[in-house]
């Protein structure tokens, strides 16, 4: 079974719309920047890709809006740009044959951060009805299944950084499956607050640096952690029988996915980066792909020097001598690391670099580290053909999800 991609939305510091923030990554414009929404004098870090001023009223309602968390605003937000542009609301179609698969990394994290305050310092009696509601990270699968009457499979992944890719790998064996025509998948994330960013300053994950417009400096011999982002990615996959029944403008191909554990650490990759390696391996033999056959690779690249260098050696590993050919950039160069959502906004740039035959540039790489020697576009967007994508994500708690989407 044959699965397209038809629709996509997102919420991101360079803006939501994917024309907005495609337009900005093209151009190198970074959306990092001091951080606004708290004071975050009493941490170590000032700068994020934080989303400002996003018009939650405009998609739900005032009332509505103040019952959701972040994550669910940009999330929910992110569905329903995707939705209209795929079109499928003016479809006749079989919503009990629609799932939805939206995850997130942390959830609404916010709200618990304010809920526990408030049954500290007034009591128990006060914490919000809506607490538990607005907490829970499966709610912005079901909000999103309620507000449009999907009636199939519903459920949200929670896997840190691969949520986004878990997401979609799901909802392609969904539609593969015949469980489903249609699966919405993605990934939102909020977590940009004191309790978010008090925990990876506590790690000591994040970068210290107080200059926005060179934070995020993935591949560099100088970076020193990843920049906190925040948003959400939002994709419709379509069996491309369904899709071609119903006339829809079909973006790019879901080829295949991989998925596979470190097993090793709570936070740090494989030092070899073998189940990267095994992610992207089993990516290539489900698209039934060989390494010479794809053209651009959007790294997990989040500035970490573990991270980076673990990623590094897993596509020297898989790809060997194509490893100096393939073009590769970081998407968080420009918009930090995400979380949960990253892997699926990543998964839009992914399509919009085969559709539009340009591969944006890494931010902020101006010494690039000799161990991690990869073919990285940096100064400006690299104009070719581009066929097949892979793009990764590897998360917390030793989770590798690869995926490989291809022209149409």
């Amino acid at each position: 079974m044959s699965v397209v991609i038809t629709g996509m939305g997102c919420v991101t510091a360079l803006g939501w719309s994917v024309e907005e923030f495609w337009s900005a990554l093209i151009s190198k414009k970074s959306g990092i920047s001091n951080i606004e929404s708290f004071d975050a004098s009493d941490l170590p870090v000032s700068i994020a890709g934080e989303i400002k001023n996003f018009p939650a009223q405009d998609f739900f309602g005032p009332k509505r809006a103040r019952q959701y968390s972040k994550y669910i605003h940009y999330g929910c937000g992110a569905a329903k740009l995707a939705l209209e542009h795929s079109g499928l609301l003016d479809s006749n179609i079989d919503k009990t044959r629609v799932a939805v698969v939206v995850g997130t990394g942390m959830g609404g994290i916010e709200v618990f951060h304010e809920n526990v305050i408030k049954s500290h310092t007034k009591g128990p009696k006060r914490i919000s009805p809506f607490f538990i509601p607005m907490s829970i990270p499966n709610m912005q699968s079901g909000i999103i299944a309620i507000d449009y009457g999907f009636l199939g499979p519903n459920y949200s992944i929670s896997t840190a950084c691969a949520t986004g890719n878990h997401c979609i790998i799901n909802g392609a064996m969904l539609i593969e499956s015949k469980m489903a025509d249609v699966v919405i998948v993605g990934g939102s994330e909020a977590s940009i607050n004191l309790s978010g960013l008090g925990g990876f300053c506590a790690q000591k994950a994040l970068s210290l640096s107080t200059d926005p417009t060179s934070a995020s400096k993935p591949f560099d011999i100088n970076r020193n952690g990843f920049v906190a982002g925040e948003g959400a990615g939002v994709l419709v996959l379509e069996s491309e029988e369904h899709a071609k029944k119903r006339k829809a403008n079909i973006l790019a191909r879901y080829l295949g996915g991989g998925m596979s554990s470190d097993a090793h650490h709570l936070t740090a990759p494989h030092p070899e980066g073998l189940g990267a390696a095994r992610a992207m391996s089993l990516a290539l033999s489900s698209a039934q792909l060989n390494p010479n056959q794809i053209d651009y690779i959007n790294a997990h690249g989040t500035s970490t020097k573990l991270g980076d260098l673990a990623e590094v050696k897993a596509i020297h590993s898989v790809f060997k001598e194509d490893s100096s050919r393939v073009k590769v950039s970081s998407t968080k160069s420009m918009i930090g690391h995400s979380l949960g959502a990253a892997a699926a906004i990543e998964a839009i740039v992914a399509v919009q670099t085969i559709r539009d035959g340009k591969i944006h540039p890494t931010d902020n790489l101006e010494n690039q580290d000799p161990e991690c020697d990869l073919n990285v576009v940096t100064k400006d967007a690299y104009e070719t053909n581009v066929d097949n994508v892979l793009s990764n994500s590897f998360g917390f708690g030793g989770h590798n999800a690869s995926i490989i989407l291809g022209k149409y």
